[in-house]
C-alpha cells in the first residue's frame, strides 16, 4: 500500500480531474500496427491531457519522458521538431509529428477511432485549469512530482507498464519513470464498463461474477491471472511485479543513481 499522503494526494489529483483517463467506453479504436512515441513529462498539465485521451481511446504508446533538466530524449525533440516543447507526438504509421495538446488529442481522435475533434473554447480552457491543479496537488517539498530529471542508468530496451491516467495507485510509478528517464511501452488498461468503476472490492462485491472486458484488461488477466494496475514488466531482468511501493523500490534499486 502507498504511503496514506501519497495516495491521498494522488487521489486528489485525479479528482480535480473528474476523473478523466478512467474509461473507454466509445467506439472500438482502430489500433495503429507501429507504437505512437509520445515525448512527455508526467506533471505538465498539457501532457496529462494527452495521456487521459490516449486511455479514453484505448491507445498505447511508447512514452518518451522528457522531465526537466532531461538530456535523455528532449535533444530528440529538439532535432526532430526544433524546440523543445511538450508533448511531443510522433507517429510511425503516417509519418505525422504534432505539437500542441489539443492538436494531438484531435489527431488521434479522428485518426484512430473516427470521432470528431474535441471541444475548445470554455471547455477547453477548463480542462487545462483542472489538469493544472491535479499536477499541483502532486508537490513534494522540492517540486512537482514527475517534474525534474534524477540521474539514473538507462535500460537497454523499454519497460511495459499496464496502467490507467486516473489510476491513484499507478500515478507515483509512472512519476519515477518519468524523473528517471526511463521509456516505457505504456498499456492503457481502462475500464470497459461502467460496472467496473470504483473500488474493486466494491466491484467484486456488487458484481462477483462479471466477466472481464477491455483489451488490455483481457491481456492481464490472461498474463498474470488477474486484472490490477500497475503491473510492470522489465525484459531487461526478466522481472515483473504488481505493487506501486514494490515497483517504486524495484526502480530505485535497478536504474536509480545516488544524486551528487
Amino acid at each position: 500500500m502507498p504511503n496514506p499522503l501519497v495516495l491521498t494526494s494522488s487521489l486528489v489529483a485525479s479528482s480535480l480531474r473528474g476523473w478523466r483517463g478512467t474509461a473507454a467506453f466509445g467506439p472500438r479504436t482502430r489500433q495503429p500496427e507501429q507504437s505512437l512515441r509520445l515525448y512527455e513529462y508526467e506533471a505538465s498539465p498539457y501532457c496529462r491531457l494527452v495521456r487521459e485521451a490516449l486511455t479514453e481511446l484505448d491507445l498505447d504508446a511508447l512514452i518518451l519522458p522528457c522531465p526537466q533538466g532531461g538530456s535523455r530524449f528532449r535533444p530528440e525533440v529538439q532535432a526532430q521538431g526544433g524546440k523543445q516543447q511538450f508533448p511531443y507526438l510522433v507517429d510511425p504509421n503516417s509519418g505525422r509529428a504534432l505539437y500542441e495538446s489539443a492538436d494531438i488529442i484531435d489527431y488521434l481522435r479522428v485518426t484512430y477511432s473516427g470521432r470528431p475533434p474535441a471541444s475548445r473554447g470554455l471547455r477547453r480552457g477548463v480542462a487545462v485549469g483542472g489538469a493544472f491543479l491535479a499536477a499541483c496537488a502532486r508537490t513534494n517539498l522540492r517540486s512537482f512530482r514527475g517534474y525534474s530529471a534524477r540521474p539514473s542508468r538507462a535500460p537497454a530496451q523499454p519497460l511495459e507498464l499496464y496502467s490507467f491516467e486516473s489510476s491513484p495507485y499507478s500515478r507515483p510509478v509512472r512519476e519515477l519513470l518519468c524523473e528517471l528517464e526511463l521509456p516505457y511501452l505504456l498499456r492503457n488498461t481502462a475500464k470497459a464498463r461502467w460496472e467496473d468503476m470504483g473500488p474493486p472490492s466494491l466491484r467484486r462485491k456488487l458484481f462477483p461474477d462479471l466477466p472481464v472486458e477491455g483489451r488490455n484488461r483481457l491481456r492481464l488477466l490472461e498474463l498474470t491471472g488477474r486484472v490490477q494496475v500497475p503491473y510492470l514488466m522489465d525484459a531487461n531482468t526478466g522481472t515483473a511485479m504488481y505493487e506501486s511501493d514494490d515497483i517504486i523500490r524495484y526502480l530505485n534499486r535497478q536504474y536509480g543513481m545516488a544524486e551528487t
